[in-house]
């Protein structure tokens, strides 16, 4: 089993980040906002699990503990893989995904891709009494909102043709150069995404957008 790395990162984009340690690359499944917050170069250390398959193994990563132990707790469900675990916790985090459960939301979880109600029903039915709130609900909105924003931007880049790495860097920079009260609106960080990767890209989306 391989619980964590540290190495380099060698690159990161999308949901996927490769990490050289000792020389070998491992490729690492994360969410967008994990692949975002890595610096090519730079050091960092990724909690992993391995999920091995008849024709594959695939390394998943999370930047904190109780990332993993919601991604066990939901691929234990019937019906929740790993990739759709990983969607859950691109758009919720952990104390969002408590408070959903606490509060029977399954909304909350029909919200991501690949998930039914069905599904998400048993999610909350699974996972009753299992996870704690250890955030200000508030304070886990915004959480919750800003990686789901990041996500949502780079879906949008990615499906108007740019590729995910060149996407992914310029979310990186509009993040960065955005004030914090204003890095939750999707709109607004799309626009700044297209006038970074270009204007020619950017007059002709916005100019589509206002028709």
């Amino acid at each position: 089993m391989i619980s964590s790395l540290h190495g380099t990162v060698l690159s990161a984009a999308g949901t996927t980040a490769i990490i050289e340690v000792g020389g070998v690359g491992f490729t690492v499944t994360v969410t967008p906002e994990h692949a975002l917050a890595m610096r090519v170069g730079q050091a960092t250390r990724v909690l992993t699990t391995l999920i091995v398959r008849e024709d594959s193994l695939s390394l998943f990563g999370f930047a904190e503990a109780e990332q993993l132990q919601v991604f066990d707790l939901l691929t234990a469900v019937t019906g929740v893989g790993p990739k759709s675990a990983m969607g859950v916790l691109a758009v919720l985090t952990p104390d969002q995904i408590a408070v959903a459960v606490a509060d029977e939301n399954d909304s909350a979880f029909r919200a991501v891709s690949g998930i039914g109600p069905k599904t998400a029903k048993l999610i909350i039915l699974s996972l009753a009494g299992k996870l704690a709130v250890v955030q200000p609900r508030a304070a886990a909105q915004s959480s919750g909102a800003r990686s789901s924003v990041s996500g949502s931007v780079l879906v949008a880049l990615v499906g108007l043709g740019w590729p995910e790495k060149t996407a992914a860097e310029a979310i990186r920079l509009v993040i960065a150069e955005t004030p914090e009260a204003a890095r939750d609106s999707v709109p607004l960080l799309l626009r700044h995404a297209l006038a970074q990767l270009g204007p020619a890209q950017n007059a002709t989306t916005v100019g589509a957008g206002e028709r």
